[in-house]
């Protein structure tokens, strides 16, 4: 159960009706964005964040591809990698969405969380290149979460992975993915029923895919050379 304010509330819902439609357009087959919110809340609490920052950190995982919906783009659910075209128009979505979560009303934090859920801790992300501590620890959690959820349920181009493959994949990337901490304290997790995996075939764990392996798209994207707004004061 995620814990919020009563003022928070309204809005959550809201967020989660628009969760909803971006799950049905990305072809996920279980709700997504909820689940991300929910392992992204549970490990927040290792790090003791304040609730401002973890209503933030909720909010930003409900909305966190609402720019793929806005989008509109058919290759999201196509078979097999992207073109070079593709892959520089896909990199756009997480700056599309830190507009579109300001128009519905999430807060500047959870904006700013919504571009930067795509950022990798060694500086290989997008859409601004940040690296290590620029990254805010929500934001970084956030990429854990959202990693972890995306490989274990099925997406029209991929099966799922089964959750040790998850979670080796999750080692294999600390230091260069994600960051180490926010690692350790999601493997910590335990006994969430968001952790189950929704692997109908195995994907066998036992080799390690290399850790540049994109965990939600289909490919890989170079940092687009953007002035990165002002970090904001979040933890």
């Amino acid at each position: 159960m995620i814990e919020l304010a009563d003022s928070d509330r309204v809005a959550s819902e809201a967020f989660l009706r628009l969760a909803g439609a971006t799950d049905e357009f990305e072809g996920y087959a279980h709700p997504h964005a909820a689940r991300v919110a929910r392992l992204a809340d549970e490990t927040a609490k290792a790090f003791r964040l304040a609730r401002a920052d973890c209503s933030s950190l909720v909010f930003a995982a409900l909305l966190h591809d609402i720019g793929e919906v806005l989008m509109k783009r058919d290759y999201l659910k196509r078979a097999g990698p992207l073109t070079a075209d593709e892959r520089l128009d896909l990199a756009r979505h997480p700056v599309i969405g830190e507009q579109e979560a300001a128009r519905a009303g999430a807060n500047r934090g959870a904006q700013l969380l919504v571009r930067w859920h795509h950022e990798w801790w060694d500086g290989g992300g997008y859409p601004d290149a940040l690296r290590g501590e620029q990254i805010p620890l929500t934001a970084r959690i956030l990429r854990v979460a959202d990693a972890y959820a995306a490989l274990t349920d099925a997406r029209p181009f991929r099966p799922a992975m089964t959750e040790p493959a998850a979670r080796q994949y999750l080692r294999h990337g600390a230091g260069v993915e994600f960051d180490p901490r926010v690692v350790h304290a999601f493997l910590a997790l335990d006994n969430l029923p968001e952790l189950r995996a929704h692997a109908d075939a195995v994907v066998d764990g036992s080799e390690p895919p290399p850790p540049r392996l994109i965990t939600d798209d289909q490919t890989g994207l170079a940092p687009i050379q953007n002035p990165p707004p002002a970090t904001p004061t979040l933890s």
